[in-house]
């Protein structure tokens, strides 16, 4: 998260200024992890604003859940 938000990586995130963590799920393995971003991006646009609208309707910033102090 600290590499999009300072766009220490270039791709999607640095070259439209995605910097707010709306949605994220949590995987025991990279595998699962892996597999279920494939299947997210192959989703329609409708469906992904459902899922997140789902979890967090006001579309908060979450990553100071997340965060490790």
């Amino acid at each position: 998260i600290h590499q999009h938000r300072t766009d220490a990586l270039g791709g999607f995130t640095s070259r439209y200024g995605v910097k707010t963590l709306v949605y994220y799920e949590a995987h025991d393995g990279i595998a699962g992890a892996i597999w279920r971003e494939k299947a997210l991006k192959k989703w329609r646009r409708r469906w992904k604003l459902q899922l997140i609208e789902q979890a967090n309707p006001h579309w908060r910033d979450l990553y100071d859940e997340i965060a490790v102090p």
